[in-house]
């Protein structure tokens, strides 16, 4: 495996989820099929159904990753104005993909058959390459490092099902959780040490307030099996030491 940390950046588009109307869930999934990838979520911007912010974020976000995925506003409607943006950001025409219009036109014959709306699933950044759909129909787009794909997190799925594999990176990042009754900041000096004597390790504290008590949970992230181990043996021996009572797996 690479030491090199490949990256990416997740572009949620939609004014349906900036309005709270509808939640998304598709950061959770896309973070952690990323991370089995060998990839780390980086960053999340989410912005309204308007052109010149998807081409400011979308510009921004491929450069400084080596991947870009953005969800939502590729469907049949008005509003889907995702793929005139992108392509407007990577300085290309939108044309009709003659093997989406294939793909839709064999999805849709037994529906009511293909119609204008439905066509505008067929529409691409010149140069674009597909990305299949198994539920829908309408593929997801690829255009370079940029990964187009819908806003309904089961679609989302399964195009993420179809990429499997198929995108260079590095070690996946592991991680194991231990769940102590303890203010994180008492022991804050004590998670900054072993981060620091454990090279290559990251610790992340998660606190909670359940029935009156103050508790965290402490999450060791590496990509070798073995310092993630020897890192989270020290922590829970560090505070075993510290008359504290550390539950592994978290509480």
């Amino acid at each position: 495996m690479s030491e090199r940390i490949w990256t990416a950046a997740l572009l949620v588009i939609g004014d349906e989820i900036l309005s709270g109307r509808t939640q998304d869930r598709n950061v959770a999934q896309i973070g952690t099929w990323l991370n089995v990838q060998g990839i780390r979520l980086r960053e999340v911007r989410i912005v309204a159904d308007d052109q010149d912010a998807i081409v400011e974020a979308v510009n921004i976000l491929r450069a400084r990753n080596d991947y870009l995925f953005t969800t939502g506003g590729i469907g049949p409607t008005h509003d889907d104005i995702t793929v005139d943006a992108i392509a407007a950001a990577l300085g290309v025409s939108v044309v009709v993909h003659p093997e989406a219009r294939a793909i839709l036109e064999g999805y849709y014959a037994a529906r009511g058959g293909i119609n204008e709306a439905r066509l505008r699933m067929a529409r691409v950044p010149e140069g674009a390459e597909l990305i299949p759909n198994r539920y829908s129909g309408a593929p997801g787009i690829r255009f370079g490092n940029i990964y187009i794909m819908a806003g309904v997190p089961h679609i989302t799925a399964g195009m993420l099902s179809e990429l499997t594999g198929t995108l260079e990176g590095g070690a996946p990042l592991l991680s194991r959780t231990i769940g102590c009754m303890v203010a994180e900041s008492e022991i804050a000096d004590l998670l900054g040490q072993m981060e620091r004597t454990h090279e290559g390790c990251q610790i992340g504290s998660y606190p909670f307030f359940r029935e009156g008590k103050v508790g965290a949970n402490f999450v060791v992230r590496a990509t070798d099996q073995a310092r993630l181990d020897g890192c989270v043996d020290d922590l829970l021996a560090a505070l075993r030491a510290a008359n504290f009572d550390p539950v592994e797996g978290g509480i």
